[in-house]
């Protein structure tokens, strides 16, 4: 027999040949060609039978080196897989990774990932493989929908195990009336995930569950166009790369919670920043509110304080409704509409002691003192208020409350000094001036300016609550207060003694709950006229008794000729201005005659035809001067209580002008002559 060594030489042992093509991993068809040329070489039946015996040994070893290298490879794709997945892909780029490979490993035609939806049903994720080109009807493409339990998809949720089939469209197991256990399971069918199956023309499909403990959460499929039985170690390997797809995805959910987590600890931290920096403003506005109040600051300060720190504007209100003190502009609050929902409000912040919601932008704080009402803070914010805004409204009434109480408090402490003041300056005699100018200037009170005296007496009710009040409005006001005689006497600097009438009367009316019968008199520019006004407020205050006037505010000026005799100085010229000074001055002017007219219409008995004929003009000239009469002193200049005005100032000031002309004036002497 001939033999032949491994490079085709003969004469070699050709057991020694097979194990020398062996080693050189020589393809089977070299073992086969071995066999043909020994058997064509004649060689003896049991040197050919181990010669064959010693070829399918080495096929076995040749199939167990291919099967090491594919368990090798596959073993090193699972750890370049798993390497690849601790890099930072999303969910996306991982269960690509994981596809891509089982496609390569198997060598599977498609590979696709489905996840369990939150109601069940199952969803398309990821796929690889697809047939280019759109089919009619529904693909199987990221987003197909999969109804719960149908499929290959379906038993793997169900047992937990991979699940194959070498051709699933003709696998009777599938079809919707077939059973994967005995009739235990029968499977759903989904007419478009069907459809989509068909159109990519799949027959063999493995599928392995996507596990997160003992849940599964999705599943991992491959699948062929052709029919094929896929081995155990196949199987395992897709169960592997299932597995790592699990993990990507546990991984990319953790990765979504701890990326929204730190989104959710930064915002976190935003918003304590945000809060940090409107505390410490609260704080640092507070601060310099205090300091203001503490260093004697008034109510315009405080609110002009607070309105900087709101950025808003800020109305300060007595219990009555009347503003202290206001920064800015409140939109509406002149309107009676606005004006209720404020007061509504005030009520609401009062009961609940804490700010509120009166209208769009605009808030109301009480200022309040335990349970006493000492008025409230009106803001408008154009851009609205912050939580810490609100603290910071609410500290800022408490500053207001702080800065009244300081204020009565004071007053009340220096209210004895101030009273017996007062007293000193009403006193008949009166007290050397120059003493009293001295401790006026310690109180603060400047009597050489002008001031008014007003007298202010409660028409019933106790008097307590008025006398507080009055120490606190002369506080207030840089005035002083007393009682005598069951009214209150208040000195305030002004030189308007009608309008401190009508402003006493106007806070201490709605605050006793009563009315307030209220006279005045001045101004006086030295501490001897303090004597004098008080003796004409008295005479003002009785004559508005004796009239019917109870419950009023008048001052001496405000009675016309009743105050011209009520008043110890008689001003006659005062008096004579403000009944007829325009017509004086527009005759003095334009050498016109009105006066002369308008005694004529009095002394004709208020005919224009008869003084005409008394004037030796026409009726309708006096018309004329009638109505340029009317301009100067107003409409009403015809009514009973000013024609009684008008007819006495006429008759005073034609009594001066008599006197004027009756008056004797000395010539000056002469000189003496020369010589004399």
């Amino acid at each position: 027999m001939t033999t032949h060594g491994a490079d085709g030489a003969g004469g070699a042992d050709p057991l020694l040949t097979v194990l020398e093509l062996l080693a050189r991993q020589a393809p089977s068809a070299r073992f086969d060609a071995l066999l043909d040329e020994a058997r064509r070489d004649g060689l003896g039946p049991e040197e050919l039978g181990r010669l064959e015996r010693a070829v399918v040994l080495a096929g076995q070893v040749h199939a167990e080196r291919a099967h090491d290298a594919r368990r090798e490879a596959g073993l090193e794709a699972l750890a370049d897989t798993a390497r690849d997945l601790t890099l930072s892909y999303d969910l996306d780029g991982l269960l690509h990774v994981i596809t891509r490979r089982a496609r390569r490993l198997l060598g599977l035609d498609l590979a696709y990932v489905t996840l369990r939806g939150p109601h069940g049903s199952c969803y398309v994720h990821t796929i690889e493989g697809t047939r280019p080109g759109r089919a009619e009807g529904p693909r199987l493409a990221p987003g197909l929908r999969v109804a719960e339990g149908y499929g290959l998809g379906g038993a793997v949720q169900l047992h937990g195990v991979p699940v194959w089939t070498p051709d699933y469209l003709a696998d009777e197991r599938f079809a919707p009336s077939g059973s994967l256990d005995a009739g235990v399971h029968a499977p759903a069918f989904d007419e478009a995930a069907e459809a989509a199956l068909r159109a990519e023309g799949l027959h063999a499909i493995v599928a392995a569950p996507l596990r997160s403990g003992d849940t599964v959460i999705g599943t991992l499929f491959g699948a062929d166009r052709r029919v094929r039985h896929h081995t155990s170690e196949e199987i395992g390997l897709l169960a592997a790369l299932a597995d790592l797809a699990a993990l990507a995805v546990e991984k990319a959910g953790l990765l979504d919670r701890t990326r929204a987590e730190v989104s959710e600890l930064e915002r976190d931290s935003a918003r304590v920043r945000t809060r940090l920096t409107r505390m410490r403003h609260v704080s640092e506005a507070h601060g310099r509110i205090m300091n203001l109040v503490l260093a004697g600051g008034d109510l315009r300060s405080v609110a002009k304080a607070a309105a900087d720190a709101l950025d808003a504007s800020v109305l300060i209100r007595d219990p009555g409704g009347r503003s202290l003190a206001l920064v800015g502009e409140v939109p509406g609050l002149d309107e009676e509409a606005a004006e209720e929902a404020v007061e509504k409000a005030s009520l609401d912040a009062h009961a609940r002691r804490r700010p509120v919601l009166a209208a769009d932008d605009t808030w109301v704080a009480p200022v309040i003192a335990g349970s006493e009402d000492l008025g409230g803070l009106v803001v408008h914010a154009a851009g609205g208020l912050t939580g810490e805004d609100e603290r910071l409204l609410e500290l800022a009434a408490q500053s207001v409350a702080f800065l009244l109480l300081m204020r009565r408090s004071t007053a009340v402490a220096e209210g004895p000094v101030r009273d017996e003041l007062l007293d000193d300056l009403i006193a008949d005699p009166p007290h050397a001036p120059q003493q009293i100018a001295q401790r006026a200037g310690r109180l603060g009170v400047d009597l050489r300016r002008p001031h008014v005296l007003v007298l202010a007496r409660p028409e019933g009710g106790e008097q307590g609550r008025a006398v507080v009040w009055a120490s606190s409005y002369a506080y207030r006001l840089s005035g002083l207060k007393t009682v005598q005689g069951g009214c209150i006497v208040l000195l305030l600097p002004g030189d308007d003694a009608s309008a401190a009438a009508r402003a006493v009367a106007a806070e201490l009316s709605p605050l006793l709950g009563h009315p307030v019968s209220v006279a005045s008199a001045g101004p006086g520019w030295s501490p001897d006229a303090v004597g004098r006004m008080h003796r004409e407020a008295w005479r003002c205050l009785d004559a508005m008794s004796a009239l019917g006037g109870t419950g009023s505010a008048a001052s001496v000026r405000d009675l016309g000729f009743l105050g011209l005799l009520l008043s110890d100085d008689n001003d006659v010229d005062g008096f004579v201005e403000s009944a007829i000074g325009p017509v004086l001055d527009y005759d003095a002017e334009r050498f016109t005659d009105l006066t002369h007219t308008l005694e004529a219409y009095f002394a004709s008995g208020g005919s224009p035809t008869n003084a005409a004929e008394a004037l030796h003009v026409h009726p309708n000239t006096v018309s004329r001067r009638l109505e340029r009469i009317g301009d100067l002193l107003g409409p009403e200049w015809q009514k009973p209580g000013q024609v009684l005005e008008v007819q006495l100032a006429l008759r005073l000031q034609r009594t001066r002008e008599a006197l004027a002309r009756g008056r004797v004036t000395p010539e000056p002497p002469r000189p003496p002559e020369r010589g004399a």
